[in-house]
């Protein structure tokens, strides 16, 4: 605290509150609630003092006691799942059924909760995050401080308890090169994959739940020239590319007022404004996927993820989304607008075993037939190897202006280069 300047940062209501639990011997992670009222006490004692100038006074005291809560206590039970970087999710189905999963595969654990414990959890969660959860919110999406992703649906919506899923980002890749050290692609393929990023093509991303689509976007990311400036937009921030010239956005819910709702389509054209030279889109649900594909096909290159079983499953999708924009667009449009607008489908997968792998790379030809945009193979998995398929991509000219050798990354010979070109 800085009693000279009358100003206090959490960081030192938290550090006396420490000092506090230690001298009174407060088991921190089994005693939260103890917890708790030493953070009322010291924060009602900062304020008491703020009467007299010392120091000033908390624009939020309640979410500050919350901030310190979960700096001092962690989050309980559960923070030990949190610390184990071999836990990739955890969820609660109900206070005494709380699973986890390492390497893609469940497992139930031996923590039993109580109601009570798991709403504090909630609570604490959610005070770090500025986003609440109420009868007229009953879902929300949160970061926590380390990264992971909260989503929790309320009781009453959730049949009996409150519903919580903590999805860890386990960064055990930060790159293609790491993707290939981790089998999840091979060596001709994150070459491809690199000078594509690199001639500014406008790539896909599909996969299904916990199939890695953010670690392989973020791998994408990183390819990316740090002399170009980068926006993204997401529901909750996932990305953590690092990027050198990067602006990150995240949508926001209404407040109680039911009012200041940031949606996603929002961030898309606000984006827009920023001088970007690539946008990235987290992950297309909805009608954002409109505003997404009329900056693509307006020459601005882009990343985005998709929830889909296939490549192919993944042009339907971007082709229908956009429609949920309103009456007036039509399939007549948007078809053709995904069919000139992404370069590549890359679709990942998971296993039985829980061994994530790029199943397959598909370039968009830029044709229409039967209402449906095709796309050619460049590379499938068969028989666990990612095979080369007959695809090229399209825009033969943006690798050129790259200065990259297309036939080369492809290793194409003079006769099948010809073929293509």
């Amino acid at each position: 605290m800085d009693s000279t300047s009358g100003t206090v940062t959490g960081s030192s209501l938290s550090e006396q509150v420490r000092d506090v639990v230690r001298q009174r011997r407060i088991d921190p992670q089994r005693e939260a609630d103890a917890v708790r009222q030493v953070a009322l006490d010291v924060v009602a004692e900062h304020e008491r003092r703020s009467l007299t100038g010392v120091v000033r006074s908390l624009d939020e005291p309640d979410r500050v006691v919350g901030q310190i809560v979960a700096d001092v206590s962690g989050f309980g039970p559960l923070q030990p799942f949190l610390d184990d970087p071999e836990v990739e999710e955890i969820w609660i189905n109900q206070p005494d059924r709380v699973f986890v999963a390492r390497h893609g595969r469940p497992e139930l654990t031996s923590v039993i909760l109580t109601t009570g414990q798991v709403r504090e959890l909630v609570e604490r969660m959610l005070s770090t995050s500025g986003r609440r959860l109420d009868i007229s919110q009953p879902f929300v999406d949160a970061m926590l401080p380390g990264g992971h992703r909260l989503h929790v649906v309320l009781e009453g919506i959730s049949r009996g308890f409150a519903a919580v899923n903590i999805r860890k980002f386990v960064a055990r890749a930060h790159s293609l090169a790491d993707l290939v050290a981790l089998g999840t692609l091979d060596e001709a393929s994150a070459t491809f994959l690199d000078a594509s990023v690199k001639a500014g093509l406008n790539v896909v991303v599909s996969g299904g739940t916990q199939a890695g689509k953010t670690t392989l976007l973020n791998c994408l990311c990183a390819a990316i020239p740090g002399s170009q400036r980068l926006v993204s937009a997401e529901e909750v921030f996932e990305l953590q590319c690092g990027h050198p010239d990067w602006v990150a956005l995240q949508t926001r819910q209404a407040g109680l007022e039911g009012t200041g709702e940031i949606p996603l389509r929002s961030l898309v054209k606000e984006a827009l404004r920023m001088r970007p030279s690539r946008i990235v889109i987290g992950e297309v649900r909805a009608a954002e996927c409109l505003d997404m594909l009329l900056a693509l096909n307006a020459g601005l290159p882009g990343m985005a993820s998709i929830h889909a079983s296939s490549a192919r499953q993944a042009l339907v999708k971007l082709c229908t989304l956009p429609l949920l924009a309103g009456e007036n667009i039509g399939a007549g449009f948007v078809v053709p607008t995904v069919a000139g607008s992404v370069d590549l489908v890359v679709h990942t997968g998971i296993d039985a075993s829980g061994v994530r792998t790029v199943r397959e790379i598909l370039a968009v030809t830029g044709r229409v037939e039967n209402g449906l945009v095709e796309g050619d193979p460049v590379f499938v998995l068969e028989a666990g190897t990612l095979r080369r398929g007959h695809g090229i991509p399209v825009r033969r000219d943006a690798f050129q202006q790259a200065g990259i050798d297309l036939d080369h990354v492809l290793e194409l010979g003079p006769d099948a280069a010809g073929r293509h070109r």
